[in-house]
């Protein structure tokens, strides 16, 4: 499913809103902790519980957390914004209100950036709005009772919301991996989804291309990118064959079920009218002066976008590459590092994105536990280059660094007898005695055929036991043979 894909004759449209939990030490309103895997109940303090006479008092922390993701997302940032009550009540909402943030937000505008394959997308994004989130129920431990557990409440959120930009699950989910390397880039999220510290919102609807927006579904909670995907795909499936079979899509609050594979109904969507938003009389506006935006913006690291220009102008990588690259500061260090030793960059990024991912993901780890040291990688990398080391040879090269089996490049290459024969007179000894062996082949050559020259490659490098410069067997046989 691609951007310009319709489905049975619909457009798919996908908006996001995602939950960043926000790495503070205390709770927006609060000094209780916000340590994740406490037992319950036991970081919630008077002001989580709404108890009376308790008023709340913001987290500075957590207002630099929002300003710097405005910064990294090229956002406007308001010098006054205002905080409301969300009024819903729920039993893990003691106060019978959210405090969040409604007509003005601390964040507005910005964009998030991205690759689908190498095709280049921007989602643009309406706003980020801090607010505390709500408490824990808890249904399956307690023998058909629930439980409630207010340790989460009141710890700090930015929900980022985006414009309806996304026409496939492939580019939602390439734009929530994308957000989340930013949020973990600058720091303010932990990134954690199985912990619930990064949760998104899928809006989903379809239509006939040129109509309006179609009535979108809402579907909670996605906490990994596998289910995303698949949360999404069948929500597309689901809403398609309402149409087709005369059903009108209400708007709905849906949660996916990994065990089926399928979203189910939660509750009716409900509006903003519904949640009577209004000013909330016990915090004052939130005023943020230039001098402590620039105060954050001082020690920010170089960002993803940043970085992938500079990689591009650096080291002459195509756009998609230094896209790649930057995935992760660790990432984008080990190519860094491997780029300046060897003096390769293009080289570098084919092996990273290459082998060194391929054996990454297999083994789910990150590029920091790498058995292989940027160090060895670019020592490997300069051999290819230099003509000491075929890719085939290589890549076995590489494989006994991953194992463990040697450290150091040069010896291994000496140990497995791997160095490539550059020689000439050497290989020229080789080709004369495959093309004398093998009559049929250059007689085919010589007909036309280019399969027989390859055949004849082949037998060379056979007669050198895969040691010869393939570049150079294919220049001295045509050579050789008036080609």
């Amino acid at each position: 499913m691609t951007s310009s894909t319709l489905i049975h004759g619909y457009e798919v449209v996908i908006g996001f809103e995602t939950h960043a939990q926000l790495a503070t030490r205390s709770k927006i309103f609060s000094r209780a902790s916000t340590a994740f895997g406490a037992e319950p109940n036991t970081q919630a303090c008077a002001v989580d519980l709404a108890l009376p006479g308790t008023l709340p008092v913001m987290n500075r922390a957590a207002v630099e957390c929002a300003i710097k993701l405005g910064l990294a997302l090229g956002s406007h940032i308001a010098p006054m914004s205002i905080f409301a009550r969300k009024n819903y009540f729920y039993p893990d909402l003691p106060k019978g209100y959210q405090i969040s943030q409604y007509e003005i937000p601390v964040v507005q505008g910005g964009e998030v950036v991205f690759y689908v394959g190498e095709a280049k997308k921007t989602v643009r994004l309406v706003r980020a709005h801090l607010e505390e989130d709500a408490g824990k129920s808890l249904h399956e431990e307690f023998h058909g009772m629930s439980g409630i557990d207010l340790n989460r409440a009141g710890t700090p959120l930015l929900e980022i919301v985006t414009e309806p930009d996304m026409r496939s699950t492939e580019e939602a989910v390439a734009y929530a991996k994308e957000l989340h390397k930013i949020v973990t880039w600058i720091g303010i999220c932990d990134g954690n989804m199985q912990e619930g510290s990064f949760r998104c919102d899928a809006n989903v609807s379809v239509r006939k291309p040129g109509q309006p927006l179609g009535t979108r579904r809402e579907i909670k909670n996605l906490n990994s990118f596998k289910f995303m995907q698949q949360a999404i795909d069948y929500e597309i499936r689901w809403q398609i064959e309402q149409l087709e079979d005369g059903h009108a899509i209400q708007q709905a609050t849906v949660l996916f079920d990994p065990a089926t594979g399928e979203t189910r109904a939660m509750r009716t969507k409900e509006d903003a009218a519904d949640y009577r938003y209004f000013p909330d009389p016990d915090l004052p506006p939130l005023y943020i002066s230039e001098q402590w935006i620039e105060e954050q913006r001082a020690p920010m690291p170089e960002l993803p976008r940043a970085m992938a220009a500079r990689f591009v102008a650096e080291y002459g990588l195509p756009e998609y590459d230094a896209s790649t690259l930057t995935q992760s500061p660790a990432m984008a260090a080990y190519f860094e590092a491997v780029a300046r030793a060897c003096g390769q960059p293009k080289l570098a990024s084919n092996w990273i994105m290459g082998e060194v991912s391929r054996r990454l993901n297999a083994e789910e780890i990150d590029i920091a536990q790498s058995p292989v040291a940027a160090a060895q990688l670019a020592a490997l990398i300069a051999r290819i280059a230099d003509g000491t080391l075929s890719n085939s040879a290589a890549r076995q090269v590489f494989d006994a660094l991953w194992k463990g089996e040697g450290s150091d490049v040069d010896a291994l290459i000496e140990a497995k007898g791997l160095k490539q024969v550059n020689d000439t007179g050497a290989l020229e000894q080789i080709i004369a005695e495959v093309i004398a062996a093998n009559p049929d082949n250059v007689a085919q050559f010589k007909a036309g055929k280019d399969k027989a020259f390859n055949a004849l490659v082949g037998q060379v490098m056979k007669a050198s036991k895969g040691k010869a410069n393939p570049q150079q067997v294919n220049a001295l046989l045509r050579a050789k043979l008036g080609g």
